[in-house]
């Protein structure tokens, strides 16, 4: 079988969940699956990327469409106009497209990805012409695949609230913490690479992009409310978004703004070293359809404190703590966890770490293979997209 994948929207290190989830799907089912063909269609941004990730793999076929998808108008055009045609001429038997929108016409079946419905309940953090254009495309990305693939109940119940379309055909599929967080990095190079980092000290480690929903102004202030004999630092990772006013304006109400450190742009080896050296992990978000930090974190060995929001019980059940998404409680939460003895902390970390355990990237892998195949083999013929 020929899988061909939709890579279009993915520009490096500025999607997010997004390009970790296609990056680790991809690797761990190309290498487990040798027998599948896969034609990743790319744009000029990321396509010395998948160059470097699968140029070795004798399965794997780069297609590029050569335009630049920061054009987002251009993609939009590219991915309804152009790829279709490429897929015809690659000879595809479906087509999967991970990245939410999907062409509306393709001579093969299609599976798509549509991993939350951020853009309908919190439509501040896109502009108006990308909120027009999600809301257009995304139900019509849904409507005409075979299969729509998504990470949680949660997720799945969210798209049914906002697209008509049957349950059945919506799967549910978990991500996975990759392996190499779950394991510290060598003492002298985890020092290291603290040192260069963030000052001496425990500190509240917090990974997330400043868009509005992910909250990130509510864990600013939670940590202005903390005791001053609480003393710690806060270090945020992640790029400002369409949230940072309310961030900056958090900020510079707080004393101990000093204490709180901002790194973007890091190194995955400097993101582990973060993980395994915090005092605590905080994830403030209101609205996710996975949230893949906080289950690396739990695998890291972090105390882990989010929102009951989301999916969030169903990925930490009992291991991990919560808050009502307000700074007061956070607060609580926080100088709870910072003042766990060691006992208590081991146990929580033992408990989180065994459930982070259960999520693999090789049953996401073969999963997502299932549903492709599934998708591929259900018509008589491949030229049939509506069939059934």
């Amino acid at each position: 079988m020929r899988v061909g994948v939709n890579t279009l929207f993915l520009i490096p290190g500025e999607v997010g969940g997004s390009e970790t989830y296609v990056r680790d799907i991809l690797g761990h089912a190309v290498s487990r699956h040798p027998d599948i063909s896969w034609v990743l269609f790319t744009n000029a941004e990321n396509h010395d990327l998948f160059g470097r990730l699968f140029g070795g793999n004798g399965n794997v076929r780069l297609w590029p469409l050569h335009f630049q998808a920061r054009n987002r108008p251009s993609r939009i055009i590219r991915e309804q106009c152009q790829l279709p045609l490429a897929v015809r001429r690659a000879g595809v038997d479906v087509l999967w497209s991970p990245g939410y929108t999907a062409p509306l016409w393709c001579p093969c079946p299609q599976v798509v990805s549509v991993l939350d419905m951020q853009y309908r309940e919190f439509p501040e953090d896109l502009s108006p012409a990308a909120l027009l254009a999600t809301r257009l495309l995304v139900p019509a990305a849904v409507h005409v695949a075979r299969r729509v693939l998504t990470l949680s109940e949660f997720s799945r119940d969210q798209i049914l609230k906002y697209v008509h379309t049957r349950r059945e055909k919506i799967i549910p599929i978990h991500l996975a913490a990759a392996g190499e967080f779950r394991d510290p990095l060598p003492a002298e190079e985890g020092n290291a690479r603290l040192k260069a980092l963030v000052p001496p000290g425990p500190y509240i480690l917090c990974v997330a992009n400043t868009y509005p929903h992910k909250n990130v102004h509510t864990l600013v202030e939670a940590f202005g409310r903390l005791p001053g004999t609480t003393r710690c630092n806060l270090v945020l990772v992640g790029v400002e978004r369409r949230g940072e006013p309310r961030v900056a304006a958090a900020l510079a109400r707080i004393t101990g703004r000093d204490r709180v450190i901002r790194l973007r742009g890091l190194e995955r080896r400097d993101l582990i070293a973060l993980y395994h050296g915090a005092a605590v992990f905080a994830f403030p978000s209101l609205y996710e359809g996975f949230g893949l930090p906080v289950l690396e974190a739990m695998a890291a060995g972090v105390p882990v404190v989010t929102t009951s929001r989301g999916p969030m019980r169903e990925i930490g059940v009992e291991t991990i703590r919560y808050f009502d998404g307000t700074s007061d409680d956070l607060a609580r939460q926080l100088e709870s966890l910072l003042e766990l003895d060691s006992g208590a902390r081991d146990e929580l970390v033992r408990k989180a770490r065994e459930r982070a355990g259960t999520f693999t990237w090789d049953h996401a892998a073969d999963k997502t293979l299932e549903v492709l195949k599934s998708a591929a083999h259900r018509c008589p013929t491949s030229a049939n997209m509506n069939c059934g």
